[in-house]
């Protein structure tokens, strides 16, 4: 097995600078922990030393002297999309993100469309108080989700999605941002499908 094929394997919890964790997972399940300059003092404040941290670092009164600082001051690109690219350099592919969504809304929309971006390259899940969510591939299987609302939204359309195992289930429709979404459905077995023939769909599951 190469070294790009073992890093691949390896698991990413990154900070961004919204709404913080009420819970912080265990750490202990990642290799690596990261942050962007904004959520650096959430980690800090919990006694949490991340590997790196990046950003403009306009934000940050003192610099940490004892953890790696990458400054990204370059302005056309998000903190999120600049900490990606530097994921990426690193070769790491498979990213939980925490801080993703809360706070300014505008920024959670913007981080969905950096998603869709780096969507051929990683694998993005995000995690806050409420739901995890992510970009679904064409075909996927969710688990372990019986009772649990499955929200399905495209970004902005997606055609000819089938799904098995939820309450209201769609066969080889579409669905499209200002015309019909796939809200607050449920699933009703313990494994969902989904599958889809264009676009981008993300997939809601609360806790």
């Amino acid at each position: 097995m190469g070294i790009f094929a073992f890093m691949n394997n390896k698991k990413v919890f990154l900070l961004l600078n919204g709404k913080p964790p009420k819970k912080i997972p265990n750490l202990s399940n990642y290799n690596i922990v990261c942050a962007s300059d904004g959520a650096y003092q959430f980690l800090e404040k919990n006694n949490i030393k991340p590997d790196f941290i990046s950003g403009d670092f306009d934000s940050l009164e003192n610099l940490p002297k004892d953890i790696e600082v990458i400054h990204t001051p370059n302005q056309d690109f998000t903190d999120f999309d600049k900490i990606l690219q530097i994921l990426f350099d690193k070769g790491f592919k498979n990213i939980d993100v925490f801080g993703g969504s809360g706070k300014e809304q505008d920024h959670f929309l913007g981080n969905l469309h950096t998603t869709i971006h780096w969507k051929n390259k990683l694998n993005l899940t995000f995690f806050d108080e409420y739901s995890r969510y992510f970009l679904a591939d064409k075909s996927i299987e969710i688990i372990n989700c019986k009772d649990k609302i499955v929200s399905l939204v495209p970004f902005h359309k997606a055609t000819n999605i089938t799904t098995e195992g939820l309450q209201y289930s769609l066969n080889n429709e579409d669905l499209t941002l200002g015309n019909r979404i796939g809200t607050r459905n449920k699933a009703i077995s313990n494994k969902v499908k989904i599958t889809f023939k264009t676009g981008d769909l993300f997939i809601f599951i609360n806790h």
